[in-house]
């Protein structure tokens, strides 16, 4: 850990804050922070940030409901520039978007972003629009039972290849079983945050486990 009296605030007293979402690793926003705002932004576990235009401190949520609860705080190399992941209670930006970044400037034509939170947006999509001669259209049209079958099949080709010690059919296996639960969580309503959530909870429930067994 490093102390806040090492980090390079410029000109102004600001440091520029990156705000990622602790979920989706999606940025969120770019704001600013002096001296005060990081220390409450601390102290509270709370995104606080300095408004450039106001010339005022701002608590990111505090009349939206939108707070950003804070995980981590990482400066750059250099120390003049931060990096806030946060787990948020609604949208990002002023404009009631997810992220202040949507307008795409450019695309590569060889390579795309992959991401569990864009794969199961487009299995949302898929279930909602229903697309002839898709797969996925197939699964959901079938229902709960088929999609049910399909994921008790995966799970069984993932014992297969993993008794087999064959590395790359496992990873291959292991794939169409993610895809295929990830099927089951869009029929059942059941989100990437919500598996976050719970997994997050059970690496606590881990931690103190494990440090209840150091001290004893």
């Amino acid at each position: 850990m490093i102390n806040i009296d090492e980090l390079k605030f410029d000109e102004k007293g600001l440091i520029p804050a990156i705000v990622v979402d602790s979920i989706s690793k999606k940025v969120l926003t770019l704001a600013y922070m002096n001296r005060e705002s990081l220390q409450i932004s601390m102290e509270k576990g709370l995104t606080c940030f300095w408004s450039r235009s106001r010339q005022e401190l701002w608590l990111k949520g505090e009349t939206s409901g939108n707070y950003q609860h804070i995980v981590s705080i990482t400066a750059d190399c250099d120390k003049d520039a931060l990096v806030v992941v946060v787990e948020k209670d609604g949208p990002a930006c002023h404009k009631g978007t997810d992220s202040c970044f949507n307008d795409r400037v450019w695309d590569s034509d060889e390579l795309s972003e992959f991401s569990m939170q864009g794969l199961y947006d487009l299995l949302v999509g898929r279930n909602e629009q229903r697309p002839e001669g898709s797969y996925t259209t197939y699964l959901f049209e079938k229902g709960i039972d088929k999609i049910l079958k399909k994921v008790g099949e995966e799970c069984t080709e993932v014992i297969i290849a993993g008794k087999a010690d064959d590395k790359k059919e496992t990873i291959y296996e292991i794939a169409d079983l993610a895809y295929h639960v990830m099927v089951l969580m869009v029929q059942m309503g059941i989100s990437v945050e919500d598996i976050h959530k719970e997994l997050a909870s059970r690496h606590v429930i881990d931690h103190k486990v494990k440090q209840e067994k150091m001290t004893k």
